[in-house]
């Protein structure tokens, strides 16, 4: 088993955070993994992404020229990483921000307004959960229930957000199973 994936989008978008959050998941799961963000510039606004790797054996670099998956935020991660996704890979898109639709059909794709409905949720900070939520359930990258539980330990300082963030995950993951179901069909859904 080996998964690598480019989270993308703009500087306080929280694509850090969740791929801190898929590297301990994967660390608590049992796997070997790196984590290696970029930023732009800017402080908030520029561009901000990461590489996460997970894998059954160790990880010989943290970066990565042709994903397997891809989390776009922005337009401008999307216009840049899309080419580079692996055939038969994944791309969440988050439709709130981005106009357009993913221009290659060798790809699962899942459009998804993750800021719209981080605002139906009630906070709009957890746009960043939803995704996360939907790349798992979209790529099956790692057990839902170790993303979850990272989800739950990452906000147990703030006691009233773990639910609304537990919630957002789940949203974005019922979208990314159905993505999945609805690309693969009932036959095999393994991602390679």
């Amino acid at each position: 088993m080996h998964h690598d994936m480019i989270l993308a989008g703009f500087g306080g978008q929280g694509v850090m955070l969740i791929g801190r959050m898929l590297a301990y998941a994967g660390m608590n799961a049992g796997c070997e993994v790196s984590w290696l963000p970029s930023y732009g510039p800017e402080m908030r606004g520029g561009t901000a992404n990461c590489t996460v790797v997970v894998s059954d054996k160790p990880v010989g670099s943290p970066v990565i020229q042709n994903p397997e998956i891809l989390l776009a935020m922005n337009l401008p991660s999307l216009d840049r990483f899309e080419p580079f996704v692996k055939k038969g890979g994944v791309i969440v898109v988050n439709s709130s921000l981005i106009n357009r639709s993913v221009a290659r059909d060798d790809v699962l794709t899942l459009e998804i307004p993750v800021n719209d409905m981080a605002i139906e949720l009630g906070n709009p900070r957890c746009a960043n959960i939803i995704a996360l939520g939907a790349v798992v359930g979209a790529s099956e990258v790692l057990p839902k229930a170790e993303v979850l539980q990272m989800v739950k330990e990452n906000f147990a300082a703030k006691p009233k957000l773990v639910d609304l963030n537990v919630d957002a995950f789940e949203t974005g993951y019922e979208q990314g199973q159905k993505a999945r179901q609805k690309y693969y069909g009932q036959g095999d859904q393994s991602v390679s």
